[in-house]
């Protein structure tokens, strides 16, 4: 059925233009000794042979996740019924045949870190068995992700559509783990269907996610379901308001699409909204990822193109006019001596990357140990206010939900003092734009993997027996003191007066012991919430602290290599200035015209690379040709 949308060349046909670009800048690289080059070409290179544009649909369970994506590839890849949830990650792309396959932990990677993963096929028939909860219920099967591969012309261009678990209020560990997809997602779809508007914990997702990654956008779902879904796409509207003026938010209805797609009817197709995501994942979406490939690359093409110039003019200048030697070199050696005092400033960096990551470590200890705090004191709050014994179980999923709640607040909040970090870093270098690295602090999916789950509490039901014979207890010593004191006036020791006093006395006991036992479980519940959170903080503050330690390393790196790359080029120029100077006469043409012929191949990669730097800055939907 066709799209509606405006036509676009196929992607794959603009990265086979800048993977051959990257490949002539490896060839002029070559073999040599600027391996610091090669890397980054070859970092370029493999970003481009991947060309995922990951989009991740979230939502609570039983919003219409399955069966969207099922309508938008038209075909049914993720099962769907009324009983039936996803319990593993479905990873659609383009693929031909179509086909399945699992992901699991590789055998020698079980239990160990990396991302080693086994790749085992699937009949595509037998895919509900591994990633619904019918089949796999809470993922029992330890996998990763299930991968669909299918023949469509929506995936050709590089789209990559994931269903998610339902996260299940959007407070539980569930969260957690669809939240360590987002940073390494280019877009979201979060879906809510047409029975209600937003909840507050819908909401508070939303935020949440926005702060990892902004590209986001919203799905109303099953319009076709309720006739007032007009209304509530109004309210929503208002709540996306609130938190971000330009996120578009799109009613649709899969059983209409799907109806549409069986009677070929292209307005029916129209009716059920489907057109318009479409044409916002390819155009705002993949579009906008590929622009942003194009200029990452092509900024890696100049700025490679510019190292190797600038070696290779300054050796060609000191042939051609030795007499302009001498002010050459003493122009280089200036520059190099700035480039000798910026790596000189690298302590400095250095020292404000180390302050900044025992700071960031401290508030992030901090913000987690107080976050929790709240939730001891409002948990103890609770206790005091009557029996947790009846109500347990339900107390202890809001504990749960409260706890990875305020784990994916802090993960989120170091993303972002992260990313500040970097920029600080960052600002002792050169007034010429600095790439930051790319860092993924955020992911906390599996920050409460070691926690244990919150122990059982004795429910403190007493059965009748068990009543009647604390309250036997209790009564013996009022019957038996009040029958001797009124068998002074001759009354037996079983009497009214006896008995009266016994089962006053008798209730009497059983209250104090009931709240006696209350006081107990009360305590012991206190204890079990005091335990579970020092057991969390304990955990998932070994986890923060490794995180960040990761983030020191990657900024670390990052820019220690900008530096040398920089030095490099000066210091390579330098000596390649004074090796032409003191060249021979016999040497010297043929080394010109070497350089030469090197120079305009280095100066064809570069206005190549300008060219795709242009076209993105102009929003061209094509890269450059090739040189």
């Amino acid at each position: 059925m066709a799209e509606a949308g405006p036509a676009r060349p196929p992607a794959p046909a603009l990265a086979g233009q800048l993977v051959r670009l990257v490949e002539q800048g490896l060839q002029l690289v070559g073999n040599g000794d600027r391996a610091d080059l090669r890397k980054r070409l070859d970092q370029a290179l493999a970003r481009l042979q991947d060309p995922s544009i990951r989009v991740i649909v979230v939502g609570e369970f039983k919003q219409g996740k399955s069966k969207l994506i099922n309508a938008l590839v038209n075909a049914p890849v993720c099962p769907v019924d009324d009983d039936v949830a996803t319990s593993t990650p479905t990873i659609v792309r383009y693929g031909e045949p179509a086909s399945a396959a699992i992901l699991v932990p590789a055998a020698d990677n079980a239990g160990g870190e990396g991302n080693n993963l086994e790749r085992q096929p699937i009949d595509l028939a037998d895919l509900p068995e591994f990633v619904s909860e019918h089949g796999n219920p809470g993922n029992r099967r330890n996998l990763v992700a299930a991968e669909v591969c299918l023949p469509r012309k929506l995936l050709t261009g590089g789209l990559t559509i994931i269903d998610t678990p339902g996260v299940g209020g959007m407070g539980s560990t569930h969260t957690l783990t669809t939240l360590t997809a987002l940073p390494t997602a280019d877009a979201m779809l979060l879906v809510s269907d047409a029975s209600q508007e937003y909840t507050e914990p819908e909401m508070r997702f939303l935020r949440q996610a926005m702060r990892i990654t902004p590209s986001v956008a919203a799905v109303l779902s099953k319009t076709d379901l309720y006739p007032d879904w007009r209304q509530v796409e109004e309210l929503d509207r208002e709540h996306l308001g609130n938190v971000a003026p330009d996120i578009p938010l799109f009613p649709l209805s899969a059983d209409l699409r799907l109806e549409a797609s069986r009677l070929q009817d292209a307005e029916l197709n129209t009716e059920s909204g489907f057109p318009a995501l479409v044409t916002h994942l390819r155009n705002d979406i993949v579009g906008n990822a590929q622009r942003l490939q194009r200029r990452s690359v092509s900024q890696d093409l100049l700025s490679v193109t510019g190292n190797l110039r600038l070696s290779l003019q300054s050796e060609l200048e000191a042939l051609e006019k030795p007499e302009q030697t001498p002010h050459m070199m003493a122009a280089l050696e200036h520059a190099k001596a700035e480039a000798d005092d910026l790596r000189k400033r690298s302590a400095r960096w250095q020292l404000t990357l180390s302050d900044g990551i025992n700071d960031l470590i401290a508030d992030m200890e901090y913000d987690l140990r107080d976050r929790l705090r709240r939730i001891q004191r409002d948990a103890e709050a609770a206790i005091d206010q009557g029996d947790p014994g009846p109500v347990w179980p339900q107390f202890s999923q809001w504990l749960e939900e409260s706890v990875a709640a305020a784990i994916s607040d802090t993960f989120v909040w170091t993303s972002e003092r992260s990313q500040w970090l970097a920029a600080q870093v960052a600002e002792h270098f050169a007034a010429d734009e600095v790439a930051l690295p790319v860092l993924h602090v955020s992911d906390s999916g599996d920050a409460l993997d070691p926690v244990d789950q919150m122990p059982e509490l004795d429910p403190g039901r007493v059965n009748p027996v068990q009543k009647v014979l604390i309250g036997m207890r209790g009564s013996y010593g009022g019957v038996l003191m009040f029958g001797l004191l009124t068998g002074i006036f001759g009354m037996s020791l079983i009497n009214p007066l006896s008995v009266g006093a016994g089962l006053l006395l008798g209730r009497k006991a059983y209250r104090e012991d009931k709240e006696t036992r209350l006081k107990r479980r009360q305590g012991e519940a206190k204890a079990l919430v005091r335990r579970q959170l020092d057991d969390v903080t304990f955990q998932v503050g070994k986890q923060l602290k490794d995180r960040l330690r990761l983030v020191q390393r990657t900024i670390r790196d990052h820019f220690t290599g900008i530096a040398d790359e920089y030095h490099r080029s000066l210091a390579d120029s330098v000596a390649a200035a004074q090796k032409a100077a003191n060249s021979y006469a016999r040497e010297k043409e043929g080394r010109i015209r070497q350089i030469r012929a090197e120079l305009q191949k280095v100066d064809a990669l570069h206005r190549a690379a300008e060219a795709v730097a242009a076209g993105v800055a102009a929003g061209a939907p094509s890269a450059a040709g090739v040189v």
